[in-house]
């Protein structure tokens, strides 16, 4: 049985995938991390009572998972790999995959000192150090890192049962990046560089496929339709929306495409940026009748709110 936990991070994504066989942990693999707060500054208002937000190694520490087979990091906003530290914090990891691996030991960085940046650059400083903070503070965490080159899409046979195709962007923004960050950990900071690639960092997130038995799950990252679109993107059971429903997130033409029966969204109720947008919601309610939120999401006449710590299914 494939279980699928599409988990209450608040604002961010983190996907706990695990096949399960006669009651045991088979494979776990972890798709993004979550924010490192369960509320955002820049998102005034305090939680609801009946909150269930949970930080994923958290989530993963109740759900008594001590180990995980993989943990893929689609890319590096903070809503995806802020949480990084916690999940090694809570379990070991055999293999983590990103299309960039920090040098060994690197940082910290201080994004917030005396540097001149705009805070478009600083944050995006501020998300390496998150990302390679979590790695040089938990040492010994994880078993081995994988760095995906970009330039081609990557097919994983996971278990007997399970295969996973692993879609990138243009392969020019992986090679990009790494000068980038690379120039980072190295101490530069230029404020030009940084600042663009910071606009260029969701359509070079990440975008998977999982088979299992005659099930087909897209798991959509944080990538624009208008960018996915015009790619072969064939007909799946399950869609995990890409970019937390906003209005760049899908269209009419790539839900055409996907057909999915189930779309989950990862997103933080009350947001103030109107994601989930209410268009995209009545959108995708032209073409499936199951739409499911991480967070208790409240659209007056679209949604009602409903609290859990995860989108939880079931494949057999």
């Amino acid at each position: 049985m494939l279980v699928l936990d599409f988990i209450n991070v608040g604002n961010g994504d983190s996907t706990l995938v695990r096949e399960i066989e006669n009651g045991e942990q088979k494979f776990a693999m972890l798709v993004d991390c979550g924010h490192d707060s369960l509320v955002r500054d820049d998102h005034p208002g305090e939680l609801d009572p009946r909150s269930q937000r949970i930080y994923a190694g958290d989530f993963l520490k109740k759900q008594g998972v001590v180990r995980l087979d993989k943990v893929l990091l689609t890319h590096f906003h903070r809503d995806h790999t802020g949480g990084l530290g916690r999940v090694l914090e809570s379990v070991a990891v055999d293999e983590l995959l990103a299309t960039y691996i920090p040098p060994a030991g690197a940082g910290p960085l201080e994004p917030d000192g005396d540097n001149g940046l705009s805070k478009a650059a600083r944050n995006a400083v501020r998300c390496a150090d998150l990302y390679a903070g979590a790695l040089r503070e938990h040492p010994g965490r994880v078993e081995g890192m994988t760095q995906l080159p970009g330039d081609r899409m990557e097919r994983l046979r996971l278990t007997d049962d399970l295969t996973m195709d692993i879609l990138f962007g243009e392969a020019v923004l992986y090679r990009r990046q790494k000068e980038v960050y690379d120039a980072v950990f190295q101490g530069e900071r230029n404020d030009y560089d940084l600042l663009h690639w910071a606009k260029c960092m969701n359509v070079s997130s990440l975008r998977q496929r999982l088979y299992y038995h005659g099930r087909e799950i897209v798991l959509g990252g944080d990538f624009y339709a208008h960018m996915w679109e015009t790619a072969s993107a064939a007909p799946c059971d399950i869609l995990k929306a890409p970019h937390h429903a906003s209005l760049s997130s899908t269209t009419r033409k790539l839900l055409k495409m996907l057909q999915p029966e189930t779309i989950v969204v990862s997103v933080a109720a009350g947001r103030p940026d109107e994601r989930p947008h209410p268009y995209i919601i009545s959108l995708m309610r032209e073409f499936t009748g199951e739409i499911r939120f991480t967070d208790a999401v409240s659209i007056p006449g679209l949604v009602n709110p409903v609290f859990h710590e995860s989108v939880h299914i079931e494949i057999e």
